[in-house]
């Protein structure tokens, strides 16, 4: 989850420019997600209901998305990119530190999941990033899967996602638009991050990974904006500790709420996990 997200915010400081950035991000994610779908089906983290359900809308939407993307300027493409990323980010911080509540299994109707996967695969060409961080948030907040699946399902589905959003691009920016060392660079790390992650989400709560991402992309993006229309010097000293401190507060919002969902478990059998309270 995020990887889009995290990869796409540091391209942007390193002066790649939003399209090219999310173009390269996007063509990486292929194999990226390729190998990340494999495994999450290797260690049995995939509904393959919801992903037929969420994928083809997703890649519609990218498509959709990198042909917008593509469109725009630079100059405009910077903020308006760097604000949906800061939007994520703030989303993944809410979501994630809210109270838990019970996961109740049910299957989720095809009319949730076509626009949710429409609208996110918009998303996430435009923004460089977000199908994780808008699927994955929404289908846990659902309550009706488990947190493992949803991961691994939202994952696997990104593989359609990824591959539309860069036949969009390649039609709108043409091969230049892709960074090729940076797209090689963040194919060889993703796709050697992957099998490590399906293991991970099976270990690590996805509550405490979601506020720990969010708060790096809300810190790294308002730094971006506030660059982006020249008012660093008058505003960083006082967004940068903001940010710091809202990222540690929801980070120890995360942990509270995860330690006290741990200690009561043993006290009631069999009772379902636990995702984050719409």
């Amino acid at each position: 989850m995020a990887y889009g997200v995290t990869s796409s915010t540091l391209l942007l400081i390193a002066g790649i420019s939003p399209a090219a950035a999310s173009a390269s991000v996007h063509l990486a994610e292929v194999g990226t997600t390729l190998a990340s779908g494999i495994s999450h089906w290797r260690f049995g983290n995939v509904d393959w209901r919801v992903v037929r359900n969420i994928a083809l809308p997703g890649a519609v939407g990218a498509f959709a998305g990198a042909t917008v993307l593509s469109s725009i300027s630079t100059e405009s493409a910077i903020p308006w990119t760097a604000g949906i990323l800061l939007a994520l980010g703030a989303y993944l911080l809410f979501r994630f530190a809210r109270p838990l509540r019970p996961t109740r299994p049910r299957e989720l109707p095809r009319r949730f999941l076509a626009p949710l996967g429409l609208f996110a695969g918009f998303i996430d060409a435009t923004g460089g990033g977000g199908w994780g961080p808008v699927a994955t948030p929404t289908l846990l907040a659902s309550g009706s899967m488990e947190p493992r699946k949803v991961i691994g399902s939202v994952g696997t589905s990104e593989f359609l996602v990824a591959g539309a959003a860069s036949i969009g691009f390649l039609l709108g920016l043409g091969s230049e638009g892709f960074v090729l060392p940076t797209v090689a660079a963040l194919l060889a790390g993703g796709v050697i991050a992957a099998p490590i992650a399906a293991w991970l989400v099976r270990h690590v709560p996805a509550q405490l990974l979601g506020a720990f991402v969010g708060g790096l992309i809300v810190l790294v993006n308002t730094r971006s904006l506030l660059r982006v229309f020249k008012v660093e010097p008058e505003l960083g000293p006082y967004a940068y500790p903001l940010a710091a401190v809202l990222w540690a507060v929801a980070i120890g919002f995360s942990v509270s709420a995860w330690r006290r969902a741990r200690a009561a478990q043993p006290a009631v059998t069999a009772e379902p996990e636990l995702v984050p309270a719409a």
